[in-house]
C-alpha cells in the first residue's frame, strides 16, 4: 500500500515538472518589444495607410496589405468576409476618383485598444470616412468601428485582416478622444 502511495506521488511529481518543461517550450517567455517603440511604427503605418487612401494612390494602399490579408465587412444587409484582392478590386474606382479630384476624401482615426509586441499587432477603434463629390458638393460621412490584425515582415507592418463592424454613433466616437 505504501509502495503505491509513494509510486503516486513520485508519478504525480515527474507529471507536474514534464507538464512544466512541456508548457515552456510551447509557451516560452516573450520579450516584449518597448510598446512606445510599436505604437510608434504602428502609427506611421496608420499615417502611411491613411495618405494613400486621401491621395488616391492604389498601389500603395495595396502594398499596405499582406498580400493573403482578409476583409470582413458587417456594415448593412452584405456581410461578408473577402480577400483583399477582391476588395481591392471594390475599391478601384474609388481610389481612381480621388486621384483624378473627383472625390476628396478624409480619414479621422482613434483607438481603444492597441495590444501587440514586436512583430503582431491587435488594433481596436473607430474610423471616419468622409467623402465629398467635388463636382455636386454632396458628402458622405461614415463612422466605423474596426479591428485590424498586423504582422510585420522585413521590418514593414502589413494588415492580414481589417474587420470594419456596424456603424457607430458620434457619441461612440466622441468618447474615444
Amino acid at each position: 500500500m505504501h509502495k503505491n502511495i509513494l509510486f503516486s506521488v513520485i508519478f504525480l511529481l515527474v507529471s507536474v515538472q514534464l507538464s512544466a518543461a512541456a508548457s515552456k517550450k510551447c509557451f516560452p517567455s516573450i520579450q516584449v518589444q518597448n510598446d512606445s517603440t510599436r505604437i510608434a511604427e504602428l502609427d506611421r503605418y496608420w499615417e502611411r495607410l491613411n495618405k494613400t487612401v486621401i491621395e488616391g494612390d492604389f498601389e500603395g494602399n495595396k502594398d499596405c496589405f499582406h498580400k493573403d490579408a482578409v476583409i470582413v465587412f458587417a456594415s448593412g444587409n452584405n456581410k461578408t468576409s473577402v480577400p483583399i484582392s477582391t476588395a481591392l478590386e471594390g475599391w478601384k474606382k474609388g481610389f481612381k476618383d480621388t486621384r483624378e479630384g473627383k472625390i476628396k476624401v478624409n480619414i479621422e482615426l482613434r483607438f481603444s485598444q492597441r495590444i501587440g509586441n514586436e512583430t503582431t499587432a491587435h488594433e481596436t477603434g473607430i474610423f471616419v470616412y468622409t467623402s465629398t463629390d467635388t463636382y455636386t458638393g454632396n458628402t458622405a460621412r461614415f463612422i466605423i468601428p474596426f479591428e485590424m490584425l498586423l504582422v510585420k515582415r522585413n521590418n514593414k507592418w502589413y494588415a492580414m485582416m481589417e474587420y470594419q463592424k456596424p456603424f457607430a454613433t458620434q457619441k461612440e466616437w466622441d468618447a474615444l478622444q
